[in-house]
């Protein structure tokens, strides 16, 4: 008896679902309202913002344009892009994954809103070399 395996979400409509739940998430809007401005229920967006379903061209448009954000946004740091052009023997870049998963906790929002709003780019330095030293990581 087979069964049928649940397909896995493709890379690229993970990483900009990804995307488009970071960016809601910054303007503090929730995926009712998204969905309200798009004609949609919210667990639409929510199967966009997972990968589950794939955003069409003319969708992503209009996405972008209610998140105030250029559609190129959604694809920065994408897998595909990362893979492009790329020689053997090149060191592959590091996954922005972890920053959108970051930034997708209410924690890393909330830090990442307060240390922009810090204007001094001296203190900004510093903080970074606390918590690098907090984390026990060496600088870069």
């Amino acid at each position: 008896m087979a069964m049928l395996a649940k397909k896995a979400p493709n890379p690229t409509d993970k990483h900009v679902g990804s995307r488009v739940r970071m960016r809601r998430m910054m303007l503090g809007m929730s995926q009712e309202k998204l969905g309200d401005s798009l004609g949609l229920t919210f667990q639409q967006v929510q199967k966009y913002e997972k990968g589950t379903n794939r955003i069409g061209a003319s969708r992503l448009q209009q996405i972008s344009q209610i998140l105030q954000v250029p559609v190129s946004f959604f694809f920065e740091g994408a897998p595909s892009a990362q893979t492009i052009g790329r020689h053997e023997g090149m060191g592959e870049a590091p996954s922005p994954a972890y920053v959108s998963d970051f930034l997708a906790t209410s924690d890393g929002l909330a830090l990442t809103k307060a240390f922009m709003r810090i204007d001094d780019s001296k203190l900004r330095r510093r903080i970074v070399d606390l918590v690098e030293q907090i984390a026990g990581r060496d600088k870069r």
